[in-house]
């Protein structure tokens, strides 16, 4: 698919208390280790937690700590975005449903490698008619934290094929630095979290879905 915006962002666009209430209800909810790929993807973590292998082939990928939210306030606040950059970015990708916000925390040495958030396959829950036969669409990163709170973490995209990750090739987000900024983006986009050097990065990540393109 070609595409004239491989992203679209707001600067400043959510108000630092809104940024500091969802780190403050993030700090208090039990947070757990983030997966991906095959380690983890599908199995109950509390009753089956990953063995100290799969940990450990798990961070060559991804390390990263995150808590789940499906609060209507946050919504409320962000969605209003994905309607007008998907409009105005020009992509018009018809999506319907939000899965859950994930809310991440980078600490020092944290990162999250090459990836996209897409699927090979539209989802398969029968009983769960919001995301039953979807893809994930548009993808949406919110930064939380202030810059002055922690350096490295950078968003990074590479829009060419993924295996080719020399520097020409990669594009650096530099416009959502700032608190409260949001980046919105295809979920077939390749993209990284580059390894944060000192502080913590906080950022709130949000899967958006609709039936798989025509």
């Amino acid at each position: 698919m070609n595409l004239l915006n491989h992203y679209y962002y707001f600067k400043n666009a959510l108000s630092h208390k809104f940024c500091d209430d969802v780190i403050a209800y993030g700090k208090k909810q039990q947070e757990q280790l983030a997966v991906t790929g095959n380690i983890g993807q599908k199995r109950d973590l509390k009753t089956n937690p990953l063995s100290k292998k799969e940990i450990k082939d798990l961070k060559k990928k991804r390390n990263s700590n995150i808590i789940w939210m499906n609060d209507r306030w946050i919504y409320d606040q962000i969605q209003p975005y994905i309607h007008r950059a998907n409009k105005e970015a020009g992509w018009n990708f018809e999506w319907d449903w939000s899965e859950s916000c994930q809310f991440t925390k980078y600490g020092k040495g944290q990162y999250y490698d090459w990836h996209c958030d897409s699927w090979e396959h539209p989802y398969n829950n029968p009983n769960d008619l919001n995301s039953n036969g979807k893809i994930r669409k548009l993808s949406v990163t919110c930064t939380l934290s202030d810059p002055s709170e922690y350096s490295g973490g950078e968003l990074e995209f590479n829009f060419n094929n993924p295996e080719n990750t020399s520097k020409k090739n990669i594009v650096k987000c530099k416009e959502i630095l700032s608190k409260g900024s949001i980046c919105v983006f295809p979920s077939f986009v390749w993209h990284r979290v580059c390894p944060v050097k000192k502080g913590t990065r906080y950022s709130l990540v949000i899967w958006n879905l609709g039936y798989p393109f025509k």
